[in-house]
């Protein structure tokens, strides 16, 4: 069985697996039968997808009341790469990749390309920053804040509705076969026609998320990594969470793990070039042809994050390891408090969370335990919050490296996602005490 791990304060007995770090030994305070039964379920789970190799590997990590219960990384982070150095674009699209020999194990430090969990672990927060200190009003126009984002209809469109996807723009385009930069990016998006009416549906949106980016660094005068990381990251003392990772690293950081995602871009070859993929692209698509050459590690899979934003954007782009999202959804979890100090008001959190039907950045769905706030992304990367239960859930995976599939697709892991969510949240039993310690309010450095 391939599995590296580490498991923190964790009560029951796994199988025998090869064992990468330290085992905890700390029992858990007021574990159940059931609780252990739930996290074995879970990390059976995981197992059976990594050893039947519908998944190269990955990394969970489950948190109750703030304590980290399972740690646990599986499998390889890297398993594919290409089997004769070269990259075809032309359909059908080459699956000729190479099996490696041996190949590099995940672990739990093993930092990720989170694709669309942007949205929520950085764009969605970079906003609420904002909004709680007043200097965003989502109820605003986006003309507020990018003066020249008008029209007949464009006029309509508020924070909010970019935030719920509700705001007419469509949905995905290839931005980089016309920008190059964010600047460029932003007219393109400006100037093209709006795919629905605005409010009245939910389309799930690239573009306005790339859009929302730009208006916190138009507020700021910050870029947005640069933002987030002295607002909020930093703060918080978060190590491993950031955009263009590989260009970061220093001599504190001389090797940092990546899991490997795309051979390439294939599937958004695809997208532009086959309109029988159900993506429509009016241009030609044979005008431009600087498509990635080599298998992605540490560089952002997303074709319009990497080309048209250099790896900082609103949608896709930011690196992490689970350990930074746990603290980033227990932040939430507990109403904008981390380790007895306040980064966020609670009723921003509620605002952004409960105060309408639907979430802002967030999916939002009902399990037995109470309210569940998540968001995946295409790389197969999720995350999950329970403030009901104060559970926290993080499952990274690297399916992408398996490469396309014979209907030219990536392993869905949807049923994984669901399938854990269901086996972490029937009525998961407590298994720490609450602190109830009053929070010290955190300045704010703006």
């Amino acid at each position: 069985m391939r599995s590296f791990t580490i498991l923190a304060t964790l009560l029951f007995t796994l199988p025998a697996i090869p064992i990468s770090g330290q085992v905890g030994t700390e029992p858990l305070n007021n574990s159940s039968t059931k609780l252990q039964g739930q996290l074995h379920k879970a990390d059976s789970l995981i197992n059976y997808w990594v050893d039947s190799e519908r998944i190269p590997g990955g990394v969970v990590l489950v948190s109750k009341d703030g304590e980290t219960l399972l740690h646990k990384a599986y499998g390889w982070g890297q398993l594919y790469d290409y089997g004769d150095g070269q990259y075809r674009t032309a359909l059908p699209i080459s699956r000729n990749l190479r099996r490696l020999q041996p190949a590099i194990p995940m672990s739990t430090d093993t930092r990720f390309d989170l694709a669309s969990v942007t949205k929520v672990m950085a764009t969605t927060f970079a906003v609420m920053l904002l909004v709680d200190r007043n200097q965003l009003e989502l109820t605003a126009p986006v003309f507020t804040y990018l003066a020249d984002f008008r029209g007949e209809k464009k006029d309509q469109i508020t924070v909010r509705d970019l935030l719920t996807h509700q705001s007419g723009l469509q949905q995905w385009q290839p931005i980089y076969y016309h920008a190059s930069n964010t600047e460029e990016s932003y007219r393109f998006i400006r100037d093209l026609p709006l795919g629905w009416d605005v409010g009245e549906e939910y389309h799930y949106s690239d573009l306005g998320f790339m859009l929302l980016g730009m208006i916190v660094e138009k507020i700021t005068g910050e870029q947005l990594d640069q933002f987030l990381n002295r607002h909020l990251y930093s703060q918080l003392e978060l190590m491993s969470i950031d955009f263009n990772p590989k260009q970061m690293l220093d001599a504190k950081n001389p090797v940092v793990k990546f899991a490997a995602t795309s051979h390439g871009n294939p599937y958004e070859h695809r997208m532009v070039h086959d309109a029988k993929f159900g993506y429509s692209y009016p241009g030609n698509p044979d005008q431009w042809d600087d498509w990635r050459s080599y298998t992605l590690m540490g560089e952002v899979n997303d074709g319009n994050s990497h080309h048209a934003f250099s790896g900082v954007a609103g949608h896709a782009g930011l690196f992490s390891n689970a350990v930074d999202l746990k603290t980033l959804l227990n932040l939430l979890i507990q109403g904008g408090v981390h380790d007895g100090e306040r980064y966020l008001e609670n009723e921003t959190v509620e605002l952004f969370w409960n105060t309408h039907d639907k979430s802002l950045g967030w999916h939002k769905s009902e399990s037995p335990d109470g309210i569940i706030f998540s968001h995946s992304g295409f790389t197969g990367t999720f995350v999950a919050g329970i403030p009901a239960e104060k559970l926290a859930i993080v499952l990274l995976t690297n399916r992408q490296n398996n490469g396309l599939k014979t209907n030219d697709y990536y392993e869905s892991i949807a049923l994984l996602e669901q399938e854990l969510l269901q086996t972490l949240t029937s009525h998961f039993s407590s298994s720490t005490e609450s602190k109830s310690s009053k929070p010290r309010k955190k300045p704010k450095n703006f």
